[in-house]
């Protein structure tokens, strides 16, 4: 499993087993409520709420569990308080991670974190220490049969997106943070539909490790999808 590997990780968190839904609507519900405390409770004023329903309605989570969620983040029902946090680090072999989180008790997170990588052969980072090798925008995965190129360039480009880059795998929308939910916007009014869309830290600089090191890696990342806290994990191995 190549860390950088965009499409990899897609079909990875699509992938989901029945015995993982829990864990990745638990997640969503966190995401979700944190988005409905910063920007109210409304869908359609609300951009990043808007995003997470979407994949929330991907993911099969009932309809209930969201409308507890902005309700716990407007206040209308009494909830845990969450709160995002970014963490850098390093695993085996010299390659560099950031890791999302969505807590409620920083203290505990860290501790955990920290737990797995000295376990795994890497250490948490200080701030800064990795995020230079990463490329933080949105990005946008679209597979090849759901839109031709030229008419997704079009649609992209004029709603702000930096570029278009096709892969044997599909296309790849690059565009700047602030400019996400006015290209999501854009990509949805056109109905092309995206394999993935989100806040990235794409891998600017890739560290080449062999197959070994790559599952090493990979057992790796599997220890901290499992932790709770986490919401998302981004590396910078290249594989054979």
């Amino acid at each position: 499993m190549a860390g950088h590997n965009k499409w990899s990780k897609v079909k990875r968190q699509k992938a989901v087993t029945d015995g993982r839904k829990g864990k990745v609507f638990s997640r969503l519900s966190r995401e979700i409520t944190i988005a409905a405390k910063s920007g109210g409770g409304d869908p359609e004023a609300n951009s990043r709420l808007r995003t997470l329903v979407m994949k929330a309605r991907e993911a099969n989570m009932p309809v209930d569990n969201v409308e507890r969620a902005i309700k716990k983040g407007t206040g209308e029902l009494p909830g845990v308080s969450y709160e995002d946090v970014t963490y850098e680090a390093y695993g085996p072999g010299g390659v560099a991670f950031i890791v999302k989180v969505t807590t409620d008790n920083k203290n505990r997170t860290a501790s955990e974190l920290r737990s797995v990588f000295t376990k795994n052969g890497g250490n948490l980072a200080g701030s800064g220490a990795v995020m230079f090798q990463f490329l933080h925008a949105g990005q946008f995965l679209i597979a090849k049969d759901a839109i031709a190129e030229d008419k997704l360039m079009e649609t992209a480009l004029e709603a702000g997106a930096d570029d278009v880059i096709a892969t044997d795998e599909g296309f790849e929308v690059r565009c700047d943070v602030h400019a996400f939910d006015k290209v999501l916007h854009a990509l949805e009014t056109a109905g092309i539909k995206t394999e993935s869309a989100e806040i990235a830290y794409i891998p600017v600089n890739t560290v080449p490790v062999d197959p070994r090191a790559a599952e090493i890696l990979g057992q790796l990342h599997d220890i901290l999808d499992d932790l709770d806290d986490v919401q998302a994990v981004f590396s910078n191995e290249e594989t054979a």
